[in-house]
């Protein structure tokens, strides 16, 4: 592999991401939103987010209630979210570029929650792995179609979570093995999942992550058995760093999206026992972590978040 060195933030990477990066792409997201979760119960509550990182008032009625779906951006400027716990579900509500969630969309694959989901290869999307640690993933059309399960990708687990990184990649980390773990697996821009790499910063589970900058991504947040607050940068090759701690108050089960086309944010979660939270915390397009916002939304955890609309 020919490699350059971009910059201190991204190191020696592939001559083929500079390629890609200055080549067309497609339009980045600027809104997002949040959907279901345990607000107290299954929940089907939506927050939209603005491009300028405010989060709306809560709408009801989005679909199945439910705890521990995922969302993923799709098609370009859309999302969707699926599959889930408490019901135990592969169901699917697609989300349209004006933010709008669609009736649920029979179920396919395997049923099942606690997933991790992102875009990949400019338009499509990927769920993988889930409850009793499975390794399955399921690929979704630039038409959001789901597509039926692919077994073997790695080792199974739970609590994990992925995002977007390197304009038309994804990646998977962390989770549940049976045991708090640190592996991550890439995501070509073509679906295919890569075996597992390890030793990816702290090991844990229940942590959330979204795309940021260009082509930049972060994990953030989760739970060791401990809630923590650290963050850990993705760069454009798909390098997780070193541990940063201190970003926010420390929870697990929250979700994040990218928004206004260079930020993310990371927003409610649990703070202690079974208590959620309405905790919001920006992130720049230079991956600092700001201080906590509260009061957005009804306190929940177990929630989903995606990013969509361009305009």
């Amino acid at each position: 592999i020919n490699l350059v060195y971009a910059d201190s933030t991204n190191g020696w990477i592939p001559t083929s991401d500079i390629v890609n990066a200055l080549e067309p792409s497609p339009p980045p997201t600027y809104k997002g939103l949040f959907a279901y979760g345990n607000a107290g119960g299954a929940s089907s509550l939506k927050n939209l987010i603005s491009s300028s990182g405010v989060i709306a008032a809560d709408v009801t009625g989005v679909g199945t209630a439910r705890v521990g779906a995922a969302g993923a951006n799709y098609g370009g400027d859309k999302a969707i979210f699926a599959f889930g716990n408490s019901p135990v579900t592969a169901v699917s509500n697609l989300v349209n570029n004006s933010g709008v969630v669609g009736s649920d969309v029979t179920a396919v694959g395997t049923a099942r929650g606690e997933m991790g989901s992102a875009g990949y290869g400019g338009d499509k999307a990927i769920y993988g792995y889930g409850t009793n640690q499975v390794s399955m993933t399921n690929l979704v059309t630039n038409a959001g179609v789901v597509g039926t399960d692919v077994t073997g990708v790695g080792t199974g687990r739970s609590e994990l979570t992925a995002t977007k990184y390197g304009l038309d990649k994804a990646v998977f980390a962390y989770g549940d093995t049976g045991s708090v773990s640190s592996l991550k697996n890439l995501v070509s821009n073509q679906g295919v999942v890569a075996s597992d790499v390890t030793g990816v910063g702290t090991a844990r589970s229940g942590l959330a992550a979204a795309g940021y900058g260009t082509g930049l991504a972060a994990f953030a947040y989760g739970t060791t058995g401990s809630r923590l607050s650290m963050k850990n940068l993705v760069n454009i090759a798909g390098v997780i760093a070193a541990d940063v701690s201190g970003v926010g108050t420390a929870r697990s089960e929250l979700a994040a999206t990218s928004y206004g086309g260079d930020k993310a944010a990371f927003a409610y979660g649990r703070v202690s026992g079974s208590t959620a939270s309405s905790l919001k915390n920006l992130m720049g397009n230079t991956g600092t972590i700001a201080s906590d916002v509260t009061g957005v939304g009804t306190a929940r955890r177990g929630l989903g978040a995606a990013g969509y609309a361009f305009s």
